[in-house]
């Protein structure tokens, strides 16, 4: 299984050198960059492109690629018309401009064209585009309204390390980017649209570099989850306590019950609010069902039937919640996921916090609010350092963290992984409560908590996906479970793709998410 990693712009531009420096002669990264941009382009827009093809060329090597793309283009017979801001100011794409102006016509791009090439800005670019840059974004975005727009490794304007896009950028059907997916295209998916990673000959260099992080697939996901096998037993697929359903929020327990059943655990217990305990029984009744222990001995018998725990769905942020989680994490040892109030209730509290996990397998599925409250930092913050900041809070609380949001961000201190699954159906009140079934029944069958959080926010986003089929309004959390069944590798869902998306010739493919209008 080779890893897929996620990069930075400086450290795109370090692959590009390692290449380089290996063997590999930049012109030839250059034309195989724009040949499988050609190719990733008919595969997708064939129809659209015999209309003909509009490129906008830059003056970098972004621009040299878009000119390898043209001449492909032109050379099986597809209508090319270039944009180019000016003469080019490298080498290698100056000479990609001169072996495609023999085949490709002088008239420039007059808005028929079914498909847009984007190879204004590349990698390097940073800040608001100005001048005659500026100019192109917008006569793509006016001239060629309803065309498909492919953007060569990253839509211009957009920055490639952070997904900032401080001035006019370019919104894209497509993107293709190179050897390994920019952290910027992860963030910023309205712009990037679909994303496809070609293998240009930085695969390799990219994968030995292990401090960088790896994007979670679903190869990873299949070495994580554990076959269910022909004997297996309720026992066998492990028995998960769900703590929480504070008197009016026994909903949450609910949902992360089904959903746990949903990924194979073998029996589920919900701990909830003595109030709270007619309606989880009511509401799920292949769960059992049990009442907030109140002293040691019962927490201890509790603790004793469970793999693991999930504990703070719907649990409230009183005092008692605080003493319950105190009492639960001192009198069971085993493996636990804390999510929403559970974090809450170590508000600037870690050093408590990580003593009571004592080094067990654990996870924490905090969303940026709940890192900021337990980190002690402005949100602003973990939303600007998200793919370092899991990293070391998992150093200081010893476990694994899974930070929610787009991309999630899951690390245990040594290894960073990033799972870019999901769509805004996800972004609802209680999707929280999903995921953390998902990751508790994986964490109680593996006993692993880094591949369990990976392998969860992976199966979580891809129900997702599945349940949405690229809608989001008139999608639902019971769409999503009932999804889950269909989100794992290996499983035959209606739409024929084994539980994930194909990834053909590619590295890694990821489909548009959100609403395009």
């Amino acid at each position: 299984m080779t890893p897929v990693r996620v990069v930075t712009a400086v450290e795109a531009a370090e692959l590009d050198r390692r290449a380089i420096a290996s063997g590999t002669p930049s012109r030839t990264l250059m034309q195989t960059a724009g040949l499988e941009t050609a190719r990733a382009l008919l595969d997708r827009f064939a129809g659209d492109a015999r209309r003909g093809v509009a490129v906008y060329a830059g003056l970098g090597n972004n621009g040299g690629d878009a000119w390898v793309v043209a001449g492909a283009l032109a050379r099986l017979g597809v209508p090319v018309r270039v944009f180019a801001l000016g003469e080019p100011r490298t080498p290698d794409a100056l000479a990609a401009r001169e072996a495609a102006r023999a085949i490709v016509g002088a008239a420039p791009p007059d808005g028929s064209e079914g498909v847009v090439v984007d190879g204004l800005l590349g990698t390097g670019a940073s800040g608001a585009p100005r001048g005659a840059v500026a100019e192109a974004i917008e006569r793509i975005g006016v001239l060629h309204a309803g065309a498909h727009v492919v953007a060569v490794d990253v839509p211009s304007g957009v920055d490639a390390t952070t997904g900032a896009a401080a001035g006019a950028f370019v919104r894209a059907t497509l993107t293709v980017t190179y050897g390994s997916p920019k952290r910027g295209l992860l963030v910023n998916r309205d712009a990037a649209g679909e994303i496809v990673v070609a293998d240009i000959g930085l695969a390799d260099q990219a994968a030995t570099w292990s401090e960088l992080p790896s994007l979670v697939d679903a190869a990873r996901v299949r070495h994580v989850v554990p076959p269910i096998t022909a004997d297996a037993h309720k026992g066998t697929r492990k028995r998960l306590i769900v703590v929480g359903g504070a008197e009016g929020m026994a909903g949450a327990s609910i949902l992360a019950a089904r959903a746990a059943m949903r990924s194979g655990i073998g029996m589920v217990r919900l701990c909830v609010a003595p109030a709270s305990l007619e309606a989880v029984q009511g509401g799920e009744p292949a769960a059992m069902a049990a009442a907030w222990p109140t002293d040691d001995a019962a927490a201890t018998a509790l603790g004793e039937w469970a793999h693991a725990m999930l504990i703070g769905p719907g649990l409230g942020r009183s005092a008692d919640a605080l003493r319950l989680i105190e009492r639960l994490l001192t009198t069971f040892t085993g493996p636990v996921v804390l999510d929403a109030d559970a974090l809450n209730a170590f508000e600037h509290q870690t050093p408590r916090l990580a003593a009571l996990l004592g080094g067990r397998p654990a996870v924490l599925t905090p969303h940026e609010v709940e890192f900021s409250r337990l980190a002690g930092i402005a949100p602003a913050e973990v939303a600007a350092r998200r793919f370092e900041l899991p990293a070391e809070l998992a150093n200081r609380l010893h476990c694994t963290v899974l930070l929610k949001g787009v991309p999630t961000v899951v690390s245990d201190g040594v290894i960073t992984e990033v799972c870019a699954a999901g769509t805004p159906v996800l972004a609802t009140a209680g999707s929280g409560d999903v995921l953390g079934g998902v990751v508790a029944t994986l964490l109680a069958q593996t006993g692993e908590a880094r591949g369990a959080a990976a392998a969860g926010a992976w199966v979580h986003g891809r129900a997702a996906e599945l349940a949405g089929a690229g809608r989001v309004r008139g999608v639902t959390l019971d769409d999503v479970v009932a999804a889950i069944g269909h989100a794992w590798p290996g499983g035959e869902p209606a739409d024929g793709t084994n539980g994930a998306p194909s990834q053909g010739p590619w590295l890694a493919e990821l489909p548009s998410v959100g609403e395009r209008f």
